[in-house]
């Protein structure tokens, strides 16, 4: 009886302080501005910098970001026209250079002519952005409209295309660079973060995308390369329908501006506060009141009326989406 007491205080402290210091884990990220600072020539000095799905959203808003930070930039999309003036809209407004390479993700060999579009460049950052949505209305799996087809798109486009561009390419320049520098961030989505019914096709091929970034960072952290995972939630994009932004959806470019400031803080970031708080939230509620089948149909329904007075041709037709939600 006399070892029990102890035995029971030595437990307490032990849980106050394994809570303590998730408290000020979570703290600091509050403060990224204080815990994870970046000096002023941190992207200058690591080379040009590659976005994927530039054309628009998230992509579009990485590419002017870090522009405005100085880097020249190339920018990748399917739709060329779209392309030039994104292109055009960051020389006028930064003054730096930007290359175009049109190449759709979904086809099947397109990796080799990208590799000889970038052979000559130093490339110091990628940003893999580009995604496919396989229904813009939340659907059941064997519900979405031609589902084999789907299938294979999203898994060229979000799964294989982030592994071939991440690796076969990004890593080829990496090595040769002499400073040992370089930043790729993976775009996942905070439905990743659980299983998601209705976007189960798109969740899990995001979940590949966490994992695989992840996993990387571990094999490759001590060539001084920062490998992160960037999942947000709500950010009006066309793939969210362009809904209005408030404090949970962020414009892409409020969205960038707060996720560059979480570079440093691990392999995987929400990208901003309020999505860090989100996701906590998510990831407490149990899955039962999360998957009930009013929770299902209400989701459907609010994607429905949040999105009807958008001009959608075919809400279940998959499209290249340069963004996530």
């Amino acid at each position: 009886m006399d070892l029990m007491e102890p035995l029971f205080i030595s437990l307490g402290a032990a849980v106050v302080v394994y809570y303590g210091v998730k408290v000020l884990l979570f703290s600091r990220m509050l403060f990224p501005k204080q815990w994870f600072p970046l000096s002023k020539t941190f992207f200058t000095s690591i080379g040009r910098v590659v976005v994927t799905g530039a054309s628009e959203g998230i992509g579009r808003a990485y590419a002017f970001a870090l522009a405005e930070q100085g880097m020249n930039v190339v920018i990748m999309s399917r739709t060329k026209a779209t392309l030039d003036q994104v292109a055009k809209e960051i020389g006028d407004k930064t003054g730096r250079s930007v290359k175009v390479i049109v190449t759709d993700f979904v086809k099947e060999n397109v990796f080799g002519e990208i590799e000889d579009q970038l052979k000559d460049l130093s490339i110091g950052v990628l940003v893999n952005n580009v995604g496919i949505l396989p229904s813009f209305i939340p659907c059941k799996f064997l519900e979405c409209a031609e589902l084999d087809q789907t299938i294979t798109k999203v898994l060229n486009c979000n799964v294989k295309t982030m592994a071939k561009v991440r690796v076969c390419i990004c890593f080829y320049f990496f090595s040769h660079k002499s400073k040992g520098k370089g930043v790729i961030l993976n775009i996942s989505s905070g439905i990743a973060s659980i299983p998601f019914p209705l976007y189960t096709l798109y969740a899990s091929s995001k979940v590949f995308v966490e994992r695989f970034s992840r996993g990387l960072q571990i094999e490759y952290e001590d060539k001084g390369i920062i490998i992160q995972a960037v999942a947000p939630f709500g950010v009006s994009t066309r793939m969210a329908g362009y809904q209005k932004t408030n404090l949970v959806t962020l414009s892409p470019e409020d969205f960038v501006k707060h996720s560059l400031q979480y570079l440093k803080a691990g392999d995987k970031t929400f990208g901003s506060v309020h999505h860090i708080i989100l996701g906590w939230l998510l990831q407490s509620i149990p899955l039962k009141i999360l998957f009930a089948e009013f929770m299902l149909h209400s989701l459907q329904d609010y994607v429905r009326k949040r999105t009807a007075h958008h001009s959608i041709s075919d809400s279940n037709a998959t499209s290249e989406i340069s963004g996530d939600k």
